[in-house]
């Protein structure tokens, strides 16, 4: 017995009856001879973040755009309080935690600079739309090295693609590891949404409607315990009932959207970061706009992209791999002049 098969024996003796052990991971589409010291999943996580794609994270938009400030969070940051929260509700149901550590760390890879913005300018212009969770799922498939892909399990590859949508309705993840990704995600953006509100002086404390602060909480570690115990016993509740669904007690997921629509209203959709968004929508349609026209500029490995699955997809696949700051560069480095002779 190799250090592998050890862990996968343990992990049949930790974990729940409901959770998806690695011995019983799905095939990969390519296949691969199994590594003898990492399971299925640790290898998934592993491949994710040692990406390229993982490491633009780090520089692409959370909510707040070219924020100077140190702790304002970016996608990266957001990613991994993600990680955190879904390892915590897990390990409390007995779940696989490096099933839901490698969606975790994979959930937002396809994310376009400037966050929503950016997607939304996309979903815009292509004529089939563009969502960020399916757009994850073609990066490490299909654009990760090289064209290869990742090759990764399908168990991760689903968590990843339904981790989207704030409610409870619609399809979900179909292992009980995935569905805790979404709702930690859920968890971890309306809270440091508020932290971060706050420290742009977008927002105080005591506008956050008492129903909500006095049921959540009225710090940001109040509410994420709050949430997350919530969870866990609302889920291992269901599961005691026989309902494989990972979920919120009505009470609780109540206050929650609220939050999110009262957050949505009053700071996302207000006047000051309106101005900064549309900012982030011109800069990105004028790159998209430039390289639709110009497609002899695009990079080689985008062009036979382009070829195979037409422009459209091409210019897409090479704009959305961007961070805020390498979109900036070009738009700059194609509109800016770089010389004024008086």
């Amino acid at each position: 017995m190799n250090i592998r098969e050890r862990i996968e024996q343990a992990e049949k003796l930790s974990c729940s009856k409901v959770a998806q052990l690695s011995c019983n991971a799905g095939p990969r589409e390519r296949e691969e001879v199994k590594d003898e010291v990492r399971t299925d999943y640790m290898v998934d996580r592993d491949r994710i973040i040692h990406s390229k794609s993982f490491r633009r994270l780090k520089h692409k938009t959370q909510v707040y755009i070219k924020t100077w400030g140190d702790h304002y969070r970016t996608r990266l940051t957001h990613t991994l309080e993600v990680a955190q929260i879904a390892k915590t509700i897990g390990r409390a149901i007995g779940l696989n935690e490096d099933l839901i550590e490698a969606i975790a760390l994979g959930h937002d890879i396809g994310h376009v600079a400037f966050a929503h913005n950016g997607e939304e300018v996309l979903d815009s212009l292509l004529p089939n739309g563009f969502k960020h969770n399916e757009n994850s799922v073609r990066v490490l498939k299909k654009l990760e090295r090289s064209g290869l892909g990742m090759n990764l399990t399908p168990e991760v590859l689903n968590g990843i693609l339904y981790h989207s949508g704030f409610s409870g309705k619609g399809e979900k993840a179909y292992t009980l590891e995935g569905q805790v990704v979404k709702y930690s995600d859920k968890i971890a953006y309306v809270n440091h949404y508020i932290d971060d509100s706050i420290r742009a002086g977008l927002l105080k404390i005591e506008d956050l409607p008492a129903t909500i602060t006095n049921t959540l909480g009225d710090t940001h570690s109040k509410r994420i315990d709050t949430l997350v115990k919530d969870c866990i016993y609302t889920t291992l509740d269901n599961i005691e009932k026989g309902i494989l669904e990972v979920g919120l007690s009505n009470e609780i997921e109540k206050e929650l959207i609220a939050l999110r629509s009262f957050l949505f209203e009053n700071i996302y959709k207000g006047p000051i970061l309106k101005v900064e968004r549309d900012k982030a929508k011109f800069v990105l349609s004028q790159v998209f706009q430039y390289f639709y026209k110009n497609p002899d500029k695009l990079p080689d490995f985008y062009k036979e992209i382009a070829k195979e699955e037409g422009l459209y997809q091409g210019v897409a696949d090479y704009i959305s791999g961007m961070s805020d700051d390498y979109c900036l560069h070009l738009f700059n480095d194609i509109y800016v002049p770089k010389l004024v002779i008086y």
